[in-house]
């Protein structure tokens, strides 16, 4: 096991010691999750995963991938005693700790985003829905505007505006206030590293986006 493995595996191991400590299945109703047993279901961007004390598992019963654990794991221990009022849309960078990850996120989700799609509008629509996107309608002036569940408490909004002869593409991924009482900076960067990973992946019937 090389040194970067070590310290995944420690790290993961400490998240499910913290969830041994607590009474997790009685945050079910706040969380939006299900319970299984000694399980919390939860949805991923619209994937159901198995989480307990003793591990965490996509529905197929295979360990889920490091970054979703810390997702999972923070969203449980992080759970506030109510749910909270959601406030409005915000960006990344808004957010009072968002700092020193705000060059990170920006690179790996917003900018992503718009070199992949800056001018294929059909593509990244049908890649929202693929994603389980879907359109939300505000009377906002952006092209295209899609709504995601990250997780049952964490919609997740994208704003996307495709280049035009005078201006650039631009897209913003945006958040309820309410996020950062469930996830810490580091998680909620990974919800949005997702989205853009997701989005950017997808193939309509084998042609690249």
């Amino acid at each position: 096991m090389n040194q970067k493995s070590e310290v995944f595996e420690k790290t993961y191991k400490d998240y499910l010691r913290q969830l041994s400590e607590m009474n997790y299945l009685a945050k079910a109703e706040i969380l939006g999750a299900e319970i299984s047993g000694k399980n919390l279901i939860i949805p991923f961007y619209g994937k159901s995963y198995n989480i307990s004390d003793s591990g965490i598992t996509d529905s197929g019963g295979r360990q889920a991938n490091f970054a979703i654990c810390v997702v999972l794991c923070k969203y449980i221990i992080l759970c506030p005693d109510e749910i909270p009022v959601e406030g409005k849309w915000v960006t990344y960078r808004e957010f009072k700790d968002a700092g020193p990850l705000t060059v990170y996120f920006a690179n790996n989700t917003n900018k992503t985003i718009e070199s992949t799609f800056h001018d294929r509008s059909e593509f990244l629509e049908k890649a929202c829905n693929n994603l389980g996107g879907t359109l939300f309608h505000d009377n906002s002036s952006h092209d295209l505007s899609m709504i995601f569940s990250a997780l049952p408490r964490i919609p997740v909004l994208l704003r996307f505006n495709f280049k035009d002869d005078e201006f650039p593409a631009q897209c913003s991924v945006l958040f309820r206030q309410s996020a950062e009482i469930f996830l810490d900076m580091e998680s909620l960067a990974i919800a949005g590293t997702f989205l853009a990973g997701g989005l950017i992946t997808w193939r309509p019937d084998g042609v690249e986006p």
